[in-house]
């Protein structure tokens, strides 16, 4: 596909390196020239410098044979304009990145009132990956498929956990729990496992399950997996915002506190139902006098990553809260992995992920559509859900005659509001909706999960 992105920052440079590798043409616009040869000569993709709500930039971009227009600059109306000019230039789909909370409640207005194919909200998807997190305090991870019927749930092996030791093939003979384990993390390995796999201590295990069955499983494991009931939260920002703006309307307790005496007063007006502290939050004594031993939540989303990094590590050792740490800094993930800490979330990876999804979707054959894409661990694993349109070699044969590739597991089969976790003699029909998890990065198409 022939894709402008618009606009360099982290997430502009991330999203074209990920394109850049799935073998799109991609064109990139910034105002800064030094930025603009960086990413192109870095990605191998081809740069122009100025104003992306320029028309005679957008043409010079080639903005009437593109496929797709991406704005991501740091001004959520800039990024709009930009969509607005190249959708009466290309009459191409445009995604905008819109992130002020004036903005979010409008939307819907937006999208429709300009025609975009997407408009995406960092801040505020992040809010909504922490809260669900926090719905199930022992997941790392959780990925919502067939419309919430289905889940994929990350977590961590503990030393002296009853999983410890344990083959796989033997997880539903013992704990008679309905799960499918789809990828072990071992160190640096990254796992698509049969029966005969043992686990082991330290081991970051992703499965699917209905939530009801996942919280079975957790049951039976010795891991605690209901909903917190109170959070203490570091840094005022917006995720902060959109964050306990969720959670107070599930009904739990927040705490905030921020450094700045204009945000806490204006976060004391915006939520009133949060109790709101104005202090340093690396002062260890602030933390203890406020509770943070007893809080079930503790999340660190201040705009330095070392900080939340520190202030989540303090969280594990002087309490037993779930904690969440925020990050931006797309290339640390494996250092930050060392760390064990519980859950992280990067606001500009999740942008980047959600455009992917949809560029896929674009780019979808006929007989299956992604709904669904999830990077289990990025670069290494993905977890895709494809909904099955049209008759094809998948649909021609139970799953134990189908050839298919390896490392490619089929996770479940969502089939009239029922789940099925599929056996060999199960076999996919038109109307279904599967999930696949694959160690190959970039399938487009249902199709190429088999063998060619």
């Amino acid at each position: 596909m022939n894709i402008i992105v618009i606009g360099c920052g982290k997430v502009g440079a991330a999203l074209t390196q990920q394109l850049a590798n799935e073998n799109h043409d991609v064109t990139v616009i910034d105002v800064d020239g030094e930025t603009i040869e960086d990413v192109s000569s870095e990605n191998d993709v081809r740069g122009v410098v100025g104003n992306g709500a320029s028309y005679l930039v957008q043409q010079e971009a080639g903005i009437q044979e593109a496929d797709l227009m991406i704005a991501v600059t740091h001004s959520d109306e800039l990024n709009l304009l930009c969509c607005l000019i190249a959708k009466k230039a290309g009459n191409c789909p445009t995604i905008a990145r819109v992130r002020s909370p004036i903005y979010n409640s409008e939307i819907d207005f937006i999208k429709e009132g300009l025609g975009l194919a997407m408009v995406i909200n960092p801040e505020y998807a992040a809010a909504v990956e922490m809260s669900r997190i926090l719905r199930r305090r022992s997941a790392i991870e959780i990925s919502p498929f067939a419309k919430g019927k289905v889940e994929m749930q990350k977590f961590r092996i503990l030393e002296g956990s009853l999983l410890c030791g344990m083959a796989l093939s033997d997880i539903s003979a013992k704990l008679h729990c309905d799960v499918l384990v789809c990828t072990v993390e071992r160190g640096d390995e990254v796992v698509i496992p049969d029966g005969s796999f043992v686990l082991q201590a330290h081991d970051r295990v992703s499965f699917v399950a209905s939530p009801h069955n996942a919280a079975a499983f957790f049951r039976k494991i010795g891991i605690e997996n209901a909903a917190v009931k109170s959070c203490m939260i570091i840094g005022g920002g917006t995720v902060a915002y959109y964050l306990a703006s969720l959670l107070l309307a599930a009904g739990v307790k927040v705490k905030i506190i921020d450094q700045s005496k204009e945000r806490c007063e204006e976060l004391s007006v915006l939520l009133p139902k949060a109790v709101v502290v104005c202090g340093d939050a690396t002062d260890q004594r602030l933390l203890i006098e406020e509770g943070m031993a007893y809080m079930d939540a503790f999340v660190a989303a201040t705009g330095l990553d070392e900080e939340n990094i520190l202030l989540s590590l303090l969280a594990q050792t002087k309490s037993n809260a779930k904690t969440i740490t925020k990050v931006t800094r797309i290339n640390y993930d494996h250092v930050i992995e060392s760390l064990e800490l519980d859950s992280t979330i990067n606001p500009k990876e999740i942008t980047a992920q959600s455009i992917i999804r949809y560029v896929r979707a674009m780019q979808n054959s006929v007989g299956g559509n992604m709904e669904s894409l999830y990077r289990i661990i990025e670069g290494r694993a993905e977890a895709m859900e494809f909904h099955i349109t049209e008759p094809s070699e998948l649909t021609s044969a139970p799953l134990c005659k189908l050839s298919l590739r390896k490392n490619i597991l089929i996770g479940c089969i969502s089939r009239g509001g029922k789940v099925v976790f599929p056996r060999g003699q199960d076999q996919i029909r038109v109307g279904d909706t599967i999930v696949v998890v694959s160690g190959i990065i970039g399938l487009n198409d249902v199709r190429e999960i088999l063998r060619r």
